[in-house]
């Protein structure tokens, strides 16, 4: 698992780090537009053109940690290696060595600091009782003939792996309150897709195996490959045309997670679960549609293959009864394909569903990853790849412990 979640992690984030169009090449390419329309803020380059001044410009590469060795940043987002939380700047005037700064409260009190200038421009900063502070550093960021510019900062190990995902860059918010609401819409369609299939393709798929050459069996099977032919977002657009209020009936919303707000306060405990439903079926249609096909024919090739084994005509020889030869021999075997695909399933249903989100107007997790993308919002990006990585990972899990349940071969000791 740590080295599936390292690998993955290490790739995509040095890919965002050094792919262009960053956040501040989408800052100066904003500030061009503006000064196109006469709208910038900055200073003329040497082409005419809009820039940064070189402060500024400096300011957002500490902004966004890019003044940082690229190790360092990915240590820093794992929070295994100390972020600088820059309190204030000041300058040390010429001639002098020590200068006086308020830091904040301690106890209800002013907090104070006495920093020092050593040889060699190294800056220790002094509690007032003398003692150097373990809480307040200092470095020196530049010397001019005012005197030596400097920070005093605080460092904290903060990563994912204390929990901290960041700050989004487009929200400006904590990247798990962003997340949390729309996963929890992708993971509620997701979870209902997975169940609802498994409740209809499990039982579709012996009910063809044991008709195996029927018109039944001919007839679903035309029908599941028409289905499996068709992407989820395509159909979710049909749905929406022909039943969504468009040129032909008006039968459910055109989009959304459930109705808007000032709607949905107004409706009693039951109206929000028809509701609920009413809003769900057509994108859970569209979210399904490609494992229903998918798992229906592996649940029907696998139990056919079982029954032409040996241990089958075995078990008939031996004057079992069909039912007890399928149901408690054939089944069981014939599940293993199907329990080995849940964590593949389960990764890909709650992760991978912008177009499905997109079409149906939902906030959810997917849509949300493609927009960050497209908007370099690193942060959220990096948090998406997180979460996904760890649903795969407990979907293999979930995968193995299922496996071992119906596989009589696999025991964990």
């Amino acid at each position: 698992m740590i080295p599936t979640f390292l690998g993955s992690t290490i790739l995509v984030f040095t890919i965002l780090q050094l792919a262009p169009g960053g956040p501040i090449e989408q800052i100066m390419l904003r500030l061009q537009m503006g000064g196109a329309f006469g709208e910038g803020g900055g200073g003329l380059d040497s082409d005419g053109g809009l820039s940064l001044p070189p402060k500024a410009l400096k300011e957002l590469e500490r902004f966004y940690g890019f003044d940082k060795p690229i190790y360092q940043r990915y240590l820093s987002w794992l929070g295994i290696w100390p972020r600088e939380i820059r309190h204030r700047d000041f300058v040390i005037p010429k001639n002098e060595v020590k200068i006086e700064k308020r830091v904040g409260k301690k106890n209800g009190k002013l907090w104070k600091v006495d920093i020092k200038l050593a040889k060699g421009n190294s800056l220790s900063v002094y509690e007032k009782d003398g003692s150097l502070s373990n809480v307040w550093k200092a470095k020196v960021e530049n010397s001019s003939d005012k005197g030596v510019e400097a920070v005093v900062y605080q460092t904290e190990f903060s990563g994912i792996l204390t929990g901290n995902l960041g700050k989004s860059y487009t929200f400006l918010e904590p990247v798990v309150d962003v997340m949390k609401p729309r996963f929890k819409i992708s993971l509620f369609f997701g979870l209902t897709g997975i169940l609802l299939s498994y409740l209809v393709c499990i039982p579709l798929g012996i009910k063809k195996a044991l008709s195996h050459g029927s018109v039944f069996d001919f007839g679903s099977s035309a029908l599941i490959f028409i289905a499996y032919s068709i992407p989820g977002w395509a159909l979710g657009g049909v749905l929406l045309v022909l039943f969504g209020g468009g040129s032909f009936f008006d039968v459910f919303p055109l989009g959304g997670f459930r109705s808007p707000s000032e709607i949905w306060d107004s409706l009693t405990p039951i109206q929000k679960v028809f509701d609920q439903i009413h809003h769900m079926i057509l994108p859970i249609i569209a979210w399904t549609i490609t494992s229903f096909a998918t798992m229906t024919v592996l649940m029907k090739n696998s139990l056919l293959e079982n029954l032409s084994q040996d241990y089958v005509r075995t078990a008939f020889a031996k004057g079992l009864k069909e039912k007890r030869v399928i149901w408690l021999h054939a089944m069981r075997n014939s599940l293993i394909p199907i329990a080995s695909g849940i964590g593949h399933i389960l990764g890909v249903v709650i992760a991978g569903s912008y177009f499905i989100e997109r079409m149906f107007n939902i906030d959810g997790f997917g849509r949300m990853a493609f927009e960050a993308i497209l908007s370099r919002d690193y942060p959220i990006t990096l948090g998406f790849l997180v979460i996904v990585v760890m649903i795969r990972l407990v979907g293999n899990l979930i995968s193995d412990i299922t496996l071992a349940a119906v596989d009589p071969r696999i025991r964990f000791k």
